[in-house]
């Protein structure tokens, strides 16, 4: 057993709770002040103000003290796209020049940018990449992270970018939600022959997907120029025949009216959403699929951003994640998008971080295993350092206020 002791406060407890938080649930991260937390076999077993701690120090294997530092869940980033060949810091220059990210895609750049690149490069040389990333993003206080497949846009690279999700699952020991994007965008050698595309996914990729257990959802990029409303339903319901439920890029430039579509088909969490109108609230209201924003994307586009506060009156479950990829997101920052969702979405501190933990952790279905301080969840939390309370950690969004980041109770990184 391992003792955590000397916190100011231990924040983001939460127990049977078995829905995301929305309404006036989301307004509390639940805090002890001056809390402790033990943990055994990589598991929260107890919790609770230090000074009715009723075990002797020496039953411990280990004290860690905790320095005045808040004590809070590990970050769930339930939309990346972590495995990608190379950065694009070229089309950051194009877009300071006054390009929009339509016209980068429209001339070769984009999406079919990042797929002509990881064609070249191998599944080893791939895994190896992705692999200090997501290390780096623990260290940042990631505990739980979705990935993405969508840069390779034929079976084979597809197939190969799966393959190294699958050996990040099996590397790391947190958890890790593998997602099949192969419509992320149209190859250039089916611009006029879209549906042989799309019958490409659903007749040779999915077969090998199913078969060799290598994704747990479908996603689709539904938006002008690349997938229709039409043609997202059609990969969405060859996925559920291959097992696979439903996570949906829509209305990032567009509301073209799939967000209604998409909630009866269950999506679990439909993201972007930066672009909203009457129908999209209405669908998405009291219903099971969660609506993910991605506060850096809007940042680093000069893009709208979604309209989270309007969400919350209007009951729908929220998310935050990072889309980290190398072309609209190069940063998997969870503590930034925080800040972010605080500043450009006016969530309050305590509303963002339920939104970057335990509703990013539904919204790929851990929420039983990580996302809040739970008896029986993993040891999977963030040590701050020393500061004045919750509200300052978005506040001061250009500091590294991380002391230590715990996975499964064992440490990962201390400054």
């Amino acid at each position: 057993m391992k003792l955590f002791k000397n916190t100011a406060g231990i924040y983001g407890i939460l127990e049977n709770n078995n829905s995301p938080l929305r309404g006036k649930e989301i307004n509390e991260f639940k805090a002890i002040a001056n809390g402790y937390v033990v943990t055994d076999q990589g598991k929260i077993t107890e919790y609770g103000k230090l000074e009715e701690l009723k075990r002797a120090e020496s039953e411990f294997e280990e004290i860690i003290d905790c320095q005045g530092g808040l004590l809070l869940p590990a970050y769930c980033d339930s939309h990346t796209h972590l495995v990608f060949a190379t950065s694009r810091e070229e089309e950051f220059v194009d877009r300071i020049n006054g390009l929009t990210y339509e016209e980068i895609a429209l001339r070769g750049g984009g999406i079919l940018n990042s797929a002509e690149k990881l064609a070249n490069l191998s599944e080893d040389q791939l895994f190896e990449d992705a692999k200090q990333r997501l290390n780096k993003l623990i260290k940042l206080g990631t505990g739980a992270i979705e990935i993405k497949s969508g840069y390779g846009l034929s079976v084979e690279a597809e197939i190969k970018m799966l393959r190294v999700i699958k050996r990040l699952k099996e590397s790391f020991n947190i958890p890790i939600k593998a997602t099949f994007l192969g419509a992320h965008a149209f190859p250039k050698t089916y611009k006029t022959n879209k549906q042989a595309y799309i019958d490409l996914i659903i007749n040779e990729m999915l077969p090998i997907i199913a078969q060799e257990g290598l994704a747990d959802y479908i996603d689709a990029f539904c938006e002008e120029n690349y997938f229709t409303v039409e043609q997202t339903l059609q990969i969405i319901e060859a996925g559920k025949k291959a097992g696979l439920k439903a996570k949906i890029h829509v209305n990032q430039f567009n509301a073209l009216g799939g967000v209604s579509a998409f909630v009866k088909e269950g999506a679990v969490s439909l993201d972007h959403l930066e672009e909203m109108n009457t129908e999209d609230y209405d669908a998405l209201e009291d219903s099971n699929t969660i609506a993910t924003a991605l506060p850096s994307c809007s940042f680093f586009l000069s893009i709208p951003y979604t309209p989270l506060k309007e969400m919350l009156s209007r009951n729908i479950a929220i998310a935050l994640a990072t889309d980290f990829n190398p072309g609209s997101t190069p940063s998997g920052n969870m503590n930034f998008v925080v800040s972010l969702a605080c500043i450009k979405q006016k969530l309050t501190p305590a509303q963002a971080y339920n939104a970057a933990t335990i509703n990013g952790a539904y919204a790929m279905e851990v929420a039983d295993q990580v996302g809040s301080i739970t008896k029986g969840k993993r040891a999977n939390f963030i040590v701050t350092n020393p500061v004045k309370g919750l509200n300052y950690l978005p506040y001061s969004f250009g500091e590294n206020n991380i002391h230590a980041v715990y996975v499964n109770g064992e440490i990962v990184k201390t400054n």
